[in-house]
C-alpha cells in the first residue's frame, strides 16, 4: 500500500507524523519511507538513517552539432519552454529552462541536436533501524523539483508499505509526489490560514481520485471549523494531536513524536488500521462499480 502524507501549508507537522507512522509499523511489517519534499528533506533530521548509496538525478538536455545545423528555427518554434532559441547563426541554450522533453532533437530535419545528462539532484538511500529510507535532494538553484521526486518514487517497494512525505502546498511537485497513492493523509492545523490551504488539498485528492483523510495538528479550543468543514466534504477526521508543549519540545530536539512519547505508539497503529479500511472499502467500491 502506497500512503502519501501531505498538508495544504507547511509547518502542519507532516514529517512529524509521516515518520511517526513509519516508526509505529517498522515492528509489524516491511516499511519504507520517501522523503518527496526534494528542495527542503528533513525527514532524516527525525530518522537518523545510516546513507549506503547515492545516485544522482539527470534529465537529458539538447546538445546542437552546429557544423549539421542550417538554423532553421525549428527546434526553438517547438520548444514551449524557450529552452532553446536561434539568432541568426547561433543556437542559444538555456538549460535551466529545459524539461528534457526530446522535442527539439525530434523536429530537427538535420539531425543536429543530440541529447546529453545534466545533473540536477541526488537520490539517496539507507535504513533507520528496519525502515527502508529514500529521499532526494534538489540541486541548489534548480527551478524543476519533478525530476528528483519522480527519481525518489522510483525507488519505491511495492511490496510493502510505502509512505511518501509529500512537498507542502497544492503545486505541480505535491501533484507529482502524491498522485499513484492509495490513500492521502491531510494534515492540517485549525486556523484559518490552515483550513483554507486544507480546502485546497481537499479539493487536489478529489480531482486526482485519491481517497483522503485528515489528521490535525496543535487540535484544541479551535477545531470546530475545521471539523465543520470535514463533515460537510465528507472527509473523515482520523487522528487528532493536541497543543502540547511536550510535543514540540521534541521536535526542536529531532525527536518523532512515537520515539519521544511512546504512549503514541498505539495511537498511530489505530490510524494506520482506519487508512487501511477506507482504502480497501474504496477499492472494492470501485471495483463494484466497474462491474457489469
Amino acid at each position: 500500500m502506497i500512503l502519501s502524507v501531505a498538508s495544504g501549508k507547511g509547518g502542519t507537522g507532516k514529517t512529524l507524523v509521516a515518520t511517526s507512522l513509519a516508526l509505529a509499523l517498522e515492528s509489524q511489517e516491511p516499511v519504507q519511507l520517501l522523503d518527496c519534499d526534494v528542495e527542503e528533506p528533513n525527514a532524516h533530521i527525525l530518522l537518523r538513517p545510516t546513507i549506503s548509496s547515492s545516485h544522482p538525478v539527470l534529465i537529458p538536455v539538447p546538445r546542437v552539432d552546429e557544423e549539421r545545423c542550417t538554423y532553421c528555427r525549428l527546434c526553438s518554434e517547438a520548444c514551449v519552454f524557450n529552452a532553446i532559441a536561434v539568432a541568426g547563426k547561433a543556437v542559444l541554450l538555456f538549460p535551466e529552462l529545459c524539461h528534457g522533453c526530446g522535442l527539439c532533437a525530434y523536429v530537427c530535419p538535420q539531425q543536429a541536436i543530440t541529447e546529453e545528462g545534466r545533473q540536477v539532484g541526488v537520490v539517496e538511500e539507507g535504513l533507520a533501524g528496519e525502515i527502508r529510507f529514500v529521499h532526494g535532494r534538489l540541486a541548489i538553484g534548480e527551478a524543476m523539483p519533478g525530476p528528483v521526486i519522480r527519481a525518489v518514487k522510483e525507488r519505491a517497494d511495492p511490496a510493502g508499505t510505502v509512505i511518501i512525505d509529500v512537498p507542502a502546498g497544492n503545486s505541480c511537485p505535491v501533484v507529482e509526489a502524491v498522485k499513484g497513492s492509495d490513500f492521502c493523509l491531510l494534515v492540517t492545523e485549525p486556523t484559518p490560514f490552515g483550513l483554507h490551504d486544507l480546502a485546497l488539498a481537499v479539493e487536489l485528492t478529489e480531482k486526482l481520485g485519491i481517497p483522503r483523510g485528515v489528521i490535525i495538528n496543535r487540535s484544541g479550543s479551535t477545531d470546530r471549523e475545521v471539523e465543520a468543514y470535514c463533515a460537510q466534504q465528507r472527509v473523515p477526521v482520523l487522528l487528532k494531536i493536541p497543543l502540547d508543549r511536550r510535543i514540540a519540545e521534541l521536535y526542536c530536539r529531532g525527536t518523532t513524536l512515537v520515539a519521544g512519547m511512546p504512549t503514541w505508539r498505539s495511537a498511530f497503529l489505530e490510524l494506520w488500521e482506519r487508512v487501511r479500511n477506507l482504502a480497501t472499502a474504496r477499492r472494492m467500491s470501485h471495483a463494484g462499480d466497474r462491474r457489469p
